[in-house]
Parts: C-alpha cells; structure tokens; sequence
C-alpha cells in the first residue's frame, strides 16, 4: 500500500462525515474482537451525524483522504461539548478541574486510521496536521485514552502527549493526556 495520494485537511462536506462515521463503525469496540482490540487499539464513543457536524461545524475536524477517500480522522471538540457526549462527561470535568486557567485547550475527540493504512504514519500526519492548524488559537490539545488501549497510549506518547491525570469512570481506567503547544 503506498500512500504517496495521501492529503492531510479539515471536513469541508456531509460526505466527509458520513465516511468518518463509517470508519468509526468498523472500529468500535463493539465491533472487534478483543485480540483485535489488544493489537490494533479501538475508538469507544459512537457519534451519530449531527454531533459530528455540530462539532465540525465549530471547529473543523481533521482527516487524511487517499484518493478522495476519508482513511483517516482525528475530530475536534470544544469544551462546549462537555455536556452533549454521556460518557465524556468525566473527562470534561476532570479537565476543567486539573488545568491551570487560563489555559485555551481543545478535545482531540477521536483519533482512528483505517487498518489498511497503519504502520505509515497517518497518525502522526493527522496530530502535525492538527497543530499546524490550531496552535495559534489553542495552548493545549488534550485527549483521553482508554489504560487498556495500549496501542493508542503508546503512540500518543511517541507524539510527545504528557499524563494529565489517570482516573475510573463506569469500570474503565482513563488517561487524560496532552500534548503543550506554547
């Protein structure tokens, strides 16, 4: 597979969203097995199209497209969005609760790369790409991962994501990391 198509931008169409939620749906973690979990990592939250637009609407997410293809996404999310995604509540008060204000921080919502494309450096490309484009407007990028998604955790760190805090919310361990870019 070579990736020499491949282009790093923001959603700009409803078709750009409906293939991000496609991926998103291969990649659940309802939707794979638990090796494939152990081995390739996993998204947790299911979006349906009209917080996906309402997030992108505010600020647009990230993708990479191969061939006009969404293969690719990281998505973006405002702290206005603390209170619309159930199980992202505890993150965004966590969040609000651990930072130093008046930090300006934005939520890398979800990050995932079809399985054909991994191993190349498109999550990489997506995180540079997303820096690039919102360093100027936010002082942190913070995500949370899941303890058991080592693959995720691993690579979030080789990007240069520090360990915020780590707590428990519905039987599952979180890592709320971030990545400082002042």
């Amino acid at each position: 597979m070579t990736i020499q198509h491949l282009k790093y931008t923001t959603v700009t169409s409803h078709e750009e969203l409906e293939q991000i939620l496609l991926l998103q749906q291969k990649n659940l973690t309802t939707s794979i097995s638990s090796e494939e979990k152990k081995k390739e990592g996993f998204v947790t939250v299911e979006h349906d199209f009209e917080i996906l637009k309402k997030m992108n609407d505010q600020q647009p997410h990230i993708i990479a497209k191969d061939h006009g293809k969404v293969i690719g996404y990281a998505l973006c999310m405002t702290s206005d969005f603390g209170n619309d995604i159930e199980v992202l509540k505890p993150m965004f008060k966590k969040i609000e609760n651990s930072l130093d204000q008046p930090n300006k921080y934005i939520v890398m919502g979800q990050v995932c790369v079809d399985k054909e494309y991994r191993g190349q450096g498109v999550f990489r490309g997506l995180y540079q790409h997303m820096k690039t484009k919102l360093q100027n407007t936010y002082d942190l990028l913070i995500t949370e991962v899941a303890s058991d998604n080592i693959r995720s955790l691993n690579a979030h760190n080789a990007i240069g994501f520090k360990t915020l805090l780590i707590y428990e919310a519905d039987q599952i361990s979180w890592h709320i990391i971030y990545w400082n870019w002042e």
